[in-house]
């Protein structure tokens, strides 16, 4: 059985900020997301951007077609959204995300990005062209189902998202055959899984780890978003992808499971953004 990851093991993976850093230097992430393809997209992207936001980078710039820019833009003033034309992402769009791209040290793309067959074909386009350190999440995982990557790459799929990527059922398997899936998936696959579930299942098809913190209430719509602005985060802030793979499921699940003693199972995902400075300061003492 795999390892499971520890407050001591993640503590270790951060760095003291230097006393004499200039803007920029301690990261800058672009988040592709947003539509208005559904209800509550622009919040989906929202939520993992104030999370990536919170994680201590200097930068976090989203990239979202402009009536869900318009919203997303209303969750905090520190937020830089550069609003596209349209509804929702197609391919005429990429030249100028590929542009923003350039000038980011890590990349999220799928909160809220919705379902259109134009934007699977603009999601495609851009992971195969992207060069940075890459977080795929939500409906850009089933945009990118069989794809093969080049390892810096990192999945973050609940178990049916898993499924549709993989075209492997996960439904009725224990949790050793999960990471049997999980394993064998991410090493054909070329990338990092991080399955999202009771216990996450985190492997690069060579080395696995698993985590144990989180709650039942963390099925709540957008908790995800805010586990992939974690771990687009803290590879901006110099993590590689598998540690900020780990940290980020460990304490967004500490934040579930801090919530949970507050709130019971009331809480909800726009609630985590506010608690994760608390364990950035936690982790770095």
């Amino acid at each position: 059985m795999p390892k499971t990851i520890t407050e001591t093991k993640v503590k270790k993976f951060f760095k003291k900020r230097k006393t004499d850093s200039h803007k920029g230097d301690n990261g800058i992430v672009l988040v592709i997301g947003g539509s208005t393809d559904l209800i509550g997209a622009p919040a989906l992207a929202g939520m993992s951007t104030m999370a990536c936001l919170r994680t201590g980078i200097d930068l976090c710039i989203i990239a979202s077609p402009e009536k869900a820019g318009l919203i997303i833009n209303s969750f905090a003033l520190d937020l830089i959204v550069k609003k596209f034309k349209g509804d929702f992402f197609t391919k005429k769009h990429l030249k100028k995300i590929n542009e923003l791209e350039k000038k980011a040290d890590s990349v999220l793309i799928g909160p809220g990005i919705g379902k259109e067959k134009q934007t699977n074909e603009f999601v495609k386009e851009f992971v195969q062209k992207n060069r940075k350190p890459l977080v795929i999440d939500a409906d850009a995982i089933k945009a990118c189902a069989g794809m093969k990557f080049n390892g810096a790459v990192l999945l973050t799929p609940h178990e049916k998202e898993f499924e549709i990527f993989s075209g492997k059922k996960l439904y009725g398997k224990n949790i050793n055959e999960k990471i049997k899936l999980v394993k064998e998936t991410s090493l054909k696959h070329k990338c990092i899984i991080l399955l999202k579930g009771k216990t996450d299942i985190i492997s690069d098809g060579k080395k696995t780890t698993l985590n144990k913190t989180g709650n039942a209430g963390m099925t709540v719509a957008g908790t995800g978003d805010s586990l992939a602005g974690l771990c687009v985060g803290f590879n901006a802030l110099g993590l590689d992808l598998f540690q900020a793979a780990e940290a980020g499921a460990f304490v967004n699940g500490k934040i579930g499971d801090l919530l949970y003693k507050k709130m019971g199972y009331s809480y909800i995902a726009s609630d985590f953004a506010k608690e994760v400075p608390y364990w950035i300061k936690k982790l770095l003492n």
